[in-house]
């Protein structure tokens, strides 16, 4: 068993601020989370701020609790500024002031003589590895030699990954280190911490615990490096603590994917159904990549966003009749031998939002857009009996659609001029982070109604356009979570938890704040 324990102590809580005032604060956030903290003592902004945070802490530090305390140097990818010698200073005064356990990084132990460690006069030593760049081979981690090993409690390997494969298989390293012990330096170590870096890796930080890791780090605040899931989602949307080798494993992939509600919409219904299944959000640029990791992940189903639901056909054992023809799928089923069966929902999103604000047989209907979401709505809407024009910045592409429903191709420049009863955005332009853009203009918008499929934000700029005109509106929110319930209930077999589902959708929806996200100013 882990020295840290289990279950919700190998959630550690990452603390990281400016002030002494914050960073107690946010200790106090994080204990009624997990009783397992890192204090970040280097992103404390003087020896002063340092001081009264060691203060604060020697005096309301609750019994049960575990601080381990990181006082990284730049040299190591953190923010503190002091030598060596006043880094080792710090960690003893952490140490004096109740934390059990200390973050010490290669950098600082390469400079030290091996039978110099035992003195230090530390708590336990987690014994950090960084590789910011992604340039180490995962099995070849020998940052450091191994005299002197004996010394650490534990070893904590950070690789920057740039793939899904590589991230995961760090996580499979680590297991097979954790599970057997080895003659190298790092195959012995104890206690296995393993952080895969990058954006890539977010679904992999969220499963570490799941293959061996002692601790998943979560932090409290901003975030202290890209990748990074908050503590409380960490813990209350994904369960990283609960999760198992018996929990199914779905997904959604997509470039980019970090707006995406999915993981809201899905876990939910898994909570709420008592399944034992976790939902990750995939930042896929290389599709074949990921494809590859889906045997080792033991994933049963994704759903498919821009830019691959028209690419991913080609890798299908099979297809949904309805999907083929529209050339575009959103849904993944993953066989039992892992084959790949393919379907499209975002047909029935359109269908079912549109559907209860007009009579479709009888309406004029513009498309803007001709990809994989313009093909689902225009098969929808063209089957439903509505007159379908598409109009495209791509007119050959907006051409091949419009014959493969009988519609009519309009060029943009007649929309100033031209009326509709409905106007559908399928393109990403004024999803966040562009959220302050619009693919069309209000002299563009002719129309009864306009109905955006992006839903992040939830109001965005074109529908505040035609909001301002007197025009109805339907937000994406509308498709997505029809086209996701469909999903839900395909992988599941099962009626979804509909009213939960649509519950989380609209308060996350309705949390989100405007603005952009501080860059963070620390690694890992």
């Amino acid at each position: 068993m882990s020295a840290f324990g289990t279950g919700i102590r190998r959630l550690c809580a990452v603390v990281a601020a400016p002030t002494a005032t914050e960073m107690a604060a946010q200790i106090q956030a994080a204990l009624r989370e997990t009783p397992t903290i890192e204090v970040r003592l280097d992103w404390l902004r003087s020896d002063r701020e340092r001081t009264r945070l060691l203060a604060w802490l020697r005096a309301h530090q609750p019994r049960r609790a575990i601080f381990l305390a990181t006082c990284r140097r730049r040299a190591g990818g953190g923010l503190f500024p002091g030598n060596i010698q006043s880094q080792l200073d710090w960690l003893r005064a952490a140490g004096e002031a109740g934390c059990s356990w200390v973050d010490l990084e290669a950098e600082t132990m390469r400079k030290l003589p091996p039978e110099s460690i035992a003195g230090l006069g530390l708590p336990r030593i987690l014994l950090s590895l960084h590789d910011f760049r992604g340039k180490h081979k995962i099995d070849n981690g020998i940052f450091v030699s191994r005299s002197g090993w004996n010394e650490f409690h534990g070893v904590k390997i950070a690789i920057q990954t740039s793939t899904v494969c590589d991230s995961f298989a760090l996580l499979g390293f680590a297991l097979a280190a954790s599970a057997r012990s080895r003659k190298s330096f790092l195959m012995a170590a104890r206690n296995w911490v393993v952080v895969p870096m990058g954006d890539v890796a977010l679904p992999a930080r969220i499963l570490a615990l799941r293959y061996g890791s002692a601790l998943a780090y979560a932090p409290v605040g901003d975030a202290t490096a890209p990748g990074q899931v908050s503590l409380e989602r960490m813990k209350h949307l994904y369960r990283a603590h609960q999760l198992t080798k018996r929990t199914r494993v779905y997904g959604v992939i997509g470039d980019p994917i970090g707006h995406s509600l999915s993981p809201v919409l899905h876990n939910t219904a898994f909570i709420s159904s008592k399944i034992d299944a976790v939902f990750l959000p995939f930042l896929v640029r290389d599709l074949p990549d990921f494809l590859r990791a889906i045997p080792d992940l033991g994933i049963g189903g994704f759903s498919v966003t821009l830019p691959h639901k028209q690419s991913i056909i080609k890798h299908l054992e099979q297809c949904d009749s309805l999907a083929a023809d529209i050339g575009a799928v959103n849904t993944v089923r993953v066989g039992r031998d892992g084959s790949l069966y393919g379907y499209n929902t975002d047909y029935l999103g359109v269908l079912r939002s549109l559907q209860r604000k007009l009579n479709l047989p009888r309406s004029r209907v513009l498309i803007f857009g001709a990809g994989g979401s313009a093909r689902a709505a225009a098969f929808a809407l063209a089957r439903a009996g509505a007159q379908v024009a598409i109009c495209a910045r791509r007119v050959a592409a907006a051409r091949e659609l419009a014959s493969a429903v009988n519609a009519e191709v309009v060029p943009r420049r007649a929309l100033r001029s031209e009326s509709f009863d409905a106007i559908l955005n399928t393109t990403p332009i004024g999803m966040y982070p562009l959220d302050r853009a619009s693919p069309l203009d209000s002299r563009e918008l002719h129309c009864r109604l306009v109905m955006d499929l992006i839903y992040t934000p939830e109001k965005t700029q074109l529908l505040k356009l035609a909001a301002r005109k007197g025009i109805a509106t339907i937000s994406g929110a509308e498709m997505f979570l029809a086209q996701g319930i469909a999903q839900w209930e395909l992988w599941m077999k099962r009626r979804a938890p509909q009213a939960a589902m649509r519950r989380a959708v609209l308060a996350a929806l309705h949390a989100q704040v405007p603005g952009r996200p501080a860059a963070p100013r620390g690694k890992r």
